[in-house]
């Protein structure tokens, strides 16, 4: 899909007899400068101008200073991974599914024509068990407090556990993140949206936002879609922000505009969904889209619970904090791979630094962990354990009379249905 909004133009439905002496209205030519596109994730937020190589990329939160300190039901905060459920029935089938990965692997061959081979667990949690943390130094704390009321972008990972901060992200699961909690209206979200990419704009394409008018904006929007969400955020461009026009259009097809390919079958694996549509001709077809409600972020937590398995020497790691999140998707993406010719044991080691500045370094001996978390996305079972998962369709549009562009108004009013009412009322 993809649709254009004018914030100066209107355009007429009805056809027009040809007139002479008619002026011709020419457009003036789209200049790349001041075009900016802007593709809005559940974890990263991209934009950048149209000639950009590469967008800018910043963290797509925001923390608001609670303005109420004797109300538990003002507090909120966004986790930045899927939750941990640690029910019993449910870490025992996970347990089963991991020894059939890991059982798979086995059977698997390497490059050499040679029989892979795994290391006892025993083994590696004997190691792990006795590693013990080496004090490198101790410096200023990096941590924020509370200096700022609204402390947006990357920064936000930087906030100290204790500061009196609500945290939210806009976008959960590819969608805009509405919830009953403090924050959780469409409004809520919508202005904490306005104040994200304003701050991008400003900070970091040096952009004001009182001279947004000349410029257009381009909006990366899912392949599944609600159209009530779609409409407040033109709305949110054109009138809130006030860019002179904007242009919708799906990820699946900017994807195969990018690569070049005018037909293709799109896989887009974010941190919070993943998705897929075959795109054909620059059209996403509706009949392939589905939305999975899994994506990087559960990865983290099925390598977070591997780890465990192996004896973890980062005593009390805990995902719901926001520095052992960051930790922990930082290990899974310098450690996990799908390289069969990697096997055994391996000695890793990584820094941690405590919120009151002291860094310890970490020395850990892993396995097999590291190729089984990402194979989760094949095996799903595995990714139970961030919750039950759902598997999302394009759904029927809803009807919205304030839409002039909605499907039933258009089929209402179009020039067929108004040319039979007229001719039929002629004839009687």
């Amino acid at each position: 899909m993809a649709l254009a909004v004018n914030n100066n133009k209107t355009t007429n439905t009805m056809p027009t007899a040809p007139q002479e002496n008619m002026s011709v209205v020419t457009e003036t030519p789209v200049v790349s400068q001041n075009v900016v596109v802007i593709h809005p994730g559940s974890q990263n937020l991209r934009i950048g101008r149209a000639v950009d190589s590469n967008p800018v990329t910043i963290h797509h939160a925001i923390a608001r200073r609670r303005l109420r300190h004797d109300r538990h039901d003002f507090v909120h905060e966004d986790k930045l991974l899927p939750p941990f459920y640690e029910d019993t029935n449910l870490l025992a089938e996970l347990d089963e599914s991991r020894l059939q990965v890991s059982h798979t692997l086995q059977s698997c061959l390497q490059s050499d024509g040679s029989r892979r081979y795994a290391t006892p667990p025993q083994q590696i949690s004997a190691f792990n068990r006795r590693s013990q943390p080496e004090l490198l130094h101790q410096s200023k704390s990096e941590m924020l407090a509370e200096s700022a009321d609204v402390v947006i972008g990357d920064e936000v990972l930087k906030i100290h556990p204790d500061a009196n901060y609500n945290i939210h992200y806009p976008i959960r699961r590819g969608l805009l993140n509405l919830h009953p909690g403090v924050g959780g209206s469409l409004t809520a979200v919508l202005h904490d949206l306005e104040a994200i990419w304003s701050y991008a704009i400003e900070r970091k394409l040096r952009i004001q936002r009182k001279h947004l008018a000349v410029y257009k904006a381009v909006l990366v929007i899912p392949d599944i879609y609600n159209r009530k969400h779609i409409s407040a955020l033109v709305n949110l461009l054109l009138t809130r922000l006030n860019f002179g026009s904007c242009f919708l259009v799906q990820d699946h097809v900017a994807a195969t505009f990018g690569a070049g390919l005018g037909s293709a079958c799109v896989i887009d694996v974010g941190d919070q969904k993943t998705s897929i549509s075959c795109v054909d001709d620059g059209m996403s077809q509706p009949s392939t889209r589905i939305r999975l409600d899994y994506g990087g972020g559960d990865v983290t937590v099925v390598y977070f619970w591997l780890l465990q398995k192996c004896s973890f020497p980062h005593k009390g790691c805990n995902p719901t904090r926001r520095n052992d999140a960051v930790l922990l998707q930082k290990l899974k993406e310098d450690f996990c791979h799908v390289d069969l010719d990697i096997c055994g044991p391996s000695e890793k080691s990584f820094n941690v630094t405590s919120t009151d500045g002291v860094v310890k370094k970490i020395t850990l001996q892993v396995g097999d962990e590291c190729l089984i978390a990402p194979l989760s996305l094949f095996t799903t079972d595995l990714l139970a354990i961030t919750g039950t998962k759902s598997v999302h369709g394009q759904v029927p549009y809803e009807f919205q009379p304030d839409d002039p562009h909605d499907a039933n108004y258009l089929r209402e009013t179009s020039v067929s249905n108004f040319y039979y009412f007229f001719t039929e009322r002629l004839i009687f």
